[in-house]
């Protein structure tokens, strides 16, 4: 073989060699919450398209959680003793003390029953607010050194549905209103859909970032979008398209004035899903919520 062709094969072969490792590095992976023995499963999605409607929306490769984030998992970010707790104090500008804009900050236990009746560990965090959700998502990323955050509703619903018209049996992948008891259960008891997410279904309805707000726009309590359906909801409600705005009903029972930023009182039927973008869109960067207690 000449010199050339040499070079030809050497750069063919660094170059496959390039493409295997970007494929092994875009796997599925588990890794452990900072400060504890919980593992969260991550699962990679192709980019691709969502049809809505007469549109398709393009989406990104990202990795999405297989399981909804469980009390195990948020318990560990509500002990780190390294984040000050925030009960939802003054902003500086209403007046209150000055910290640093960005500081990463945790809840305050909930007013009602610290698991409102229905266990922890292995079961979906339930009743917490899209401010503590996004928080939540800030102290992982800044932990681990990783962007993890609320998906969009297209990247929600693509993994949802992934590449599959119909979910299939209702029953085998979601408790609903027709099978839960009227509780949430712990993740991972039902099918997993085809792209081996748990949950997506019913259990709890899910946040996500919302459709059009850009990411400085954060800064009221509601309204936010939840996905999924949840598990007090009858089955025709629960579906990839299903979709509920919060509203100040779902703290309803919240004595204090003002409420908590950290907990929905009434909405033991929402929690949250973590993802991990590959490549981070632009209006995405640095996202955060806003939230203070004079949020309306």
């Amino acid at each position: 073989m000449n010199a050339s062709g040499t070079i030809v094969g050497t750069l063919l072969a660094a170059a496959l060699a390039a493409a295997g490792a970007q494929d092994a590095a875009f796997a599925p992976y588990s890794e452990t919450v900072p400060g504890s023995s919980v593992r969260f499963d991550m699962v990679p999605i192709p980019g691709g398209n969502l049809e809505a409607g007469d549109q398709k929306v393009p989406v990104r490769a990202f990795w999405v959680g297989r399981y909804e984030v469980t009390w195990d998992e948020y318990d560990a970010y509500r002990a780190d003793a390294t984040v000050p707790v925030a009960v939802g104090v003054r902003s500086p500008a209403a007046g209150g003390p000055p910290r640093a804009p960005d500081a990463v900050t945790r809840p305050t236990p909930p007013y009602a029953d610290e698991y409102f009746g229905f266990g922890k560990g292995k079961r979906p965090v339930i009743a917490v607010t899209h401010h503590a959700a996004m928080e939540y998502g800030r102290w992982l990323s800044e932990k681990t050194g990783k962007v993890y955050r609320l998906p969009t509703e297209a990247e929600w619903e693509y993994a949802c549905r992934a590449g599959q018209a119909e979910p299939g049996p209702l029953g085998e992948q979601a408790w609903t209103a027709e099978n839960s008891e009227d509780e949430p259960h712990p993740v991972g008891k039902k099918r997993a859909n085809a792209w081996g997410l748990f949950d997506t279904l019913g259990n709890v309805a899910e946040w996500t970032l919302d459709r059009e707000r850009a990411a400085d726009g954060y800064t009221t309590r509601y309204p936010h979008p939840v996905r999924g359906g949840s598990y007090p909801e009858e089955a025709k409600a629960v579906t990839c398209s299903s979709r509920r705005l919060s509203e100040k009903a779902w703290s309803r029972r919240d004595p204090q004035l003002p409420q908590s930023i950290w907990w929905h009182t009434d909405a033991t039927f929402v929690g949250f899903r973590l993802v991990r973008p590959v490549e981070e869109d632009e209006n995405l960067k640095g996202l955060r919520s806003r939230v203070t207690r004079e949020s309306p």
